[in-house]
């Protein structure tokens, strides 16, 4: 991994292996802008604050090592990474200015793809995850993670997350069925209002021309009388004029047939002059034909004062269910449209529908807490079987951390995982222990879990998040740890001083779990700790320069003269020191002697 521009790290190649590698340094020197750096490159948040004042951004590159059959292998073809030989390149870059972007395998990704990537590579832990252990959800995650519930809690949270949907649902219905009900009066009294004037559709615009006809009858008949006499007045009887005065004129039937027959007796001599003639006969058909319907057109024209009352009183009726519902159609974005009773059927279609779906609405609280019941019935079966698995898992992994916290220097400790759950009359119904109960159950199912530490014979369990001092809180999670470790596997582990608070044997101890971890994966320890340092299959020292900055020749890889030396100091704060430099040997000696037999 090389960090540049992070802290007080101005460039910096840190050489990882296998096994157990330590990471020490005079205090400031930089040690946590190491796992500062590898947080970044696997997804963590970027803080603008941890970029050096000298420099535009900060830069993280890791070359991972990955097994092409791995799970780390297939999660970085799903994001679209390439592999290289069977190595992955991360890179994270961090502005002065807060922007982040992020790169695997050659290719930009959003910083989300490098924090799934590392849930297969890495787990990190430092003294704000010992702190973490103290509450009771990351408790109840440890229990999870070493049961293996993983798929069962991701069905009982959709089933819980669609029972909390419905609830609401069926609230919303219930709360609001007297504002339904209201509504489905108003659309009936309105549907029965339309229903008993029974429109027709066009029947408004008929209506209309009705009106018109009735209303002026008399100048109607009369204009038709006028226009048939000026077609084919009778030249003795005369005519009446378009004033309504008599006259002897000749009708224009008259006229057209008297211009045809001066054109005949001549059209053969003149095909044009024919043409005329014949055209004029047309006219003379036309004018018979026009004249024949004004006759029937007038003779079919009566005055009826009941008739019109009538249409008057229909187009009222019509003109009343426009005003009231056809205001509320399609066609209100459209300015030149003028409501009808178009409208109006389409408003009453509409309401006819709507009507249907509130008339419905108990038939639709019936099957809402139908389905209500279903699905609770469904979370508190998914509840109960999380439990029993939890209760499995409970007393296995107390047994295991016993004998781990054993080897850490507490000899006849314990560690009970405790499950509880909250009685609820409003809860769901939960078969736990051989007998069911109305308990409190949430997205994670029904248990609280808790776990309590004894720190030796005859003491009362007590929450670690109570009774356990930093020093045991360290060598509970480590334990914990190594337990894990074995359920659920991931290549690489990384400690940022977790063996704060500890000393003497259990620190010896602590070095030696770590060493027992390192067979399995790779494990990078952050320590100021002599005892943990000695087990390390390499160790790496941080060296400040003169000016306070960590440059690439500041992180060391140390030979065995370099450990002894570096171990000296950490003893005696100076590496001079003869009696110093002999109890580092002797430390390292004895941690591979410990490190040999574990191995045997």
């Amino acid at each position: 991994m090389r960090i540049r521009g992070l802290g007080v790290i101005t460039d910096a190649v840190l050489e990882l292996g296998p096994g157990l590698t330590v990471v020490t340094g005079e205090t400031g020197a930089g040690k946590t802008m190491v796992v500062t750096g590898l947080g970044l490159l696997l997804g963590g948040r970027a803080d603008s604050g941890a970029v050096r004042a000298d420099v535009a951004q900060a830069v993280v590159e890791g070359r991972v090592v990955v097994d092409p059959d791995s799970a780390m292998a297939a999660a970085a073809a799903d994001a679209g990474a390439e592999l290289d030989d069977g190595v992955l390149l991360l890179t994270r870059t961090v502005t002065a200015a807060g922007r982040s972007r992020a790169h695997a395998g050659g290719r930009a990704v959003p910083v989300s793809v490098l924090a799934e990537l590392a849930t297969e590579l890495v787990t990190v832990h430092g003294q704000s995850d010992q702190l973490r252990l103290l509450q009771p959800a990351r408790q109840r995650e440890t229990l999870d993670r070493f049961a293996g519930t993983h798929d069962l809690l991701e069905q009982h949270a959709a089933t819980y997350t669609r029972l909390r949907d419905l609830e609401q649902e069926l609230h919303e219905v219930v709360t609001h069925a007297r504002e339904r009900a209201d509504e489905a009066v108003r659309l009936r009294t309105a549907l029965e209002e339309i229903e008993a004037v029974d429109p027709q559709p066009g029947e408004d615009h008929q209506l209309r021309d009705d009106d018109a006809r009735l209303a002026h009858s008399d100048a109607l008949r009369s204009a038709a009388d006028r226009a048939h006499a000026a077609l084919v007045a009778d030249a003795a009887a005369g005519g009446t004029g378009l004033d309504g005065s008599a006259t002897s004129q000749t009708g224009a039937a008259e006229l057209l047939a008297t211009a045809r027959h001066a054109i005949d007796p001549v059209a053969d001599h003149d095909p044009a002059l024919a043409g005329l003639g014949a055209r004029l006969g047309e006219l003379g058909f036309l004018v018979a034909d026009v004249a024949a319907d004004l006759s029937s057109y007038a003779a079919g024209i009566e005055s009826d004062p009941a008739r019109l009352s009538a249409v008057q009183e229909r187009r009222a009726q019509l003109g009343a269910l426009v005003r009231r519902y056809g205001q509320d159609s399609d066609h209100d974005h459209d300015h030149d449209h003028v409501p009808d009773v178009a409208d109006v059927l389409a408003w009453g279609a509409g309401a006819s529908r709507r009507l249907l779906e509130l008339d419905d609405d108990e038939g639709r609280v019936q099957q809402l807490r139908a389905e209500r019941d279903g699905l609770r019935t469904e979370l508190g079966e998914l509840a109960g079987r999380l439990h029993d698995e939890r209760a499995a898992a409970a007393s296995r992994l107390a047994e295991l951390v016993a004998a781990e916290l054993t080897q850490l220097a507490m000899a006849n400790a314990r560690l009970d995982v405790v499950l509880s759950q909250r009685d609820d009359p409003d809860g769901i119904d939960v078969p736990l222990d051989g007998t069911t109960r109305r308990v409190a159950v949430g997205p994670h199912g029904a248990d609280d879990v808790e776990l309590q530490l004894a720190p030796h014979a005859g003491a009362p369990a007590r929450p670690v998040a109570k009774g356990a001092s930093g020093g045991e809180l360290s060598r509970v999670m480590l334990a914990l740890e190594v337990v894990l470790a074995g359920a659920d596997p991931v290549p690489t582990f990384v400690f940022d001083e977790v063996d704060a608070g500890v000393g003497g044997r259990a620190a010896v101890e602590i070095g030696r779990r770590l060493a027992v971890l390192a067979r399995s994966a790779q494990v990078i320890v952050v320590t100021h700790l002599p005892q943990v340092a000695a087990f390390a299959d390499r160790h790496l020292r941080v060296v400040k320069a003169d000016d306070g900055a960590v440059t690439e020749s500041g992180v060391l890889l140390l030979d065995d003269e370099g450990r002894v030396a570096e171990l000296a100091r950490m003893l005696a704060g100076h590496e001079d020191s003869g009696t110093a430099r002999a109890h580092a040997k002797e430390l390292r000696e004895t941690a591979a002697a410990e490190v040999a037999d574990a191995a045997r």
